[in-house]
């Protein structure tokens, strides 16, 4: 029989068949097709024809609009608000399609979260309010400084919350009697200031009654008034104890500058008010910038010269010029 006969190749083929029925490992054949099969997604081919409805859009505006808040607690707020509006208007928009539910439940939770930081925060607004006079305070003294609605609140609690009143013609200290025991901010009226019955000036509203005392003595001093302070109407003020505001300034040397720097700003208005009438006999005014004012005898301004003399320097030789020191 020959090699290639018809008889020898259907034997082989039906051996080879028959291996083939009886291997024990059965391997799946490749779906290898483009056919969409069972349970998957099907592609997006091309554009969707209608555009989302208003609510998507606005959901989006809602958030930018949000993202374009500033600082601070009102910032935080405005922030909030529209970020859960924004939220809020995703939602909806993602509940209008049965197929978008984890959509719909990430912006809910967000939605739910900015409810909450709202809540929080407008408490946090709530505890840190002051009243009219102490906002005013703020306004007036501490906001342009930079300091925050939360530092202004420790500072303001070292008063106790407490503002104190004084009632016309009374006295708010007496030269040499009262104790240097406290900073003081008047809030309204006019206090007059006197020294042996001889008008200084006067304190106004938003400015401290007691600034030079109180620069005047380390922490550790005590002293007691050198000029006199009445009311010339009803008076309302708030004053921080020394030890209490001493133990805050040590808590927080941000609060410390910023009182170091309105108090010497205090201290030099009033010098420059006080100059404004130092006037000897004859009419003329004393500079309180000028050394020989500050060296010349309360009793013998009156007996001093019309004309100080002060020294001007040219190249290598100095000469003296007369100055005449009239408004």
């Amino acid at each position: 029989m020959r090699v290639g006969s018809p008889l020898i190749v259907r034997q082989k083929s039906n051996s080879l068949s028959s291996s083939t029925m009886e291997s024990p490992y059965q391997f799946p054949s490749a779906n290898l097709s483009t056919g969409e099969e069972e349970g998957t997604h099907p592609l997006c081919t091309d554009w969707k024809e209608t555009p989302e409805g208003s609510v998507f859009y606005l959901a989006h505006i809602f958030l930018v609009f949000g993202f374009m808040g500033g600082s601070g607690f009102y910032g935080l707020l405005y922030l909030f608000f529209f970020l859960a509006l924004g939220f809020f208007c995703s939602s909806i928009w993602a509940w209008s399609d049965a197929c978008t539910t984890d959509t719909f439940s990430w912006n809910f939770v967000l939605f739910v979260i900015c409810l909450v930081q709202i809540v929080h925060v407008a408490y946090r607004l709530r505890s840190v309010t002051f009243e009219k006079e102490l906002q005013d305070l703020y306004g007036y003294m501490f906001k342009r400084l930079g300091v925050s609605l939360t530092q202004y609140g420790k500072i303001v609690a070292c008063t106790d919350g407490e503002i104190h009143t004084i009632e016309k013609d009374h006295y708010f200290a007496m030269e040499g009697k009262t104790a240097i025991d406290k900073l003081s901010v008047l809030l309204s009226g006019r206090i007059r200031v006197t020294v042996n019955g001889d008008f200084l000036h006067n304190i106004y509203p938003f400015q401290f009654i007691d600034s030079p005392e109180w620069d005047s003595l380390r922490p550790s001093e005590d002293g007691v008034f050198q000029v006199t302070l009445r009311a010339d109407n009803p008076c309302r003020y708030v004053a921080w104890r020394r030890k209490k505001l001493y133990l805050l300034f040590a808590k927080h040397r941000y609060i410390a500058k910023v009182f170091a720097l309105i108090v010497r700003n205090d201290i030099a208005e009033k010098l420059f008010s006080l100059n404004d009438k130092a006037f000897d006999n004859r009419g003329f005014r004393y500079d309180l910038r000028l050394p020989s004012f500050c060296h010349v005898p309360g009793p013998d301004l009156d007996q001093a010269g019309l004309f100080l003399s002060v020294p001007e320097h040219q190249g290598e030789h100095s000469q003296t010029t007369p100055v005449q020191t009239t408004t």
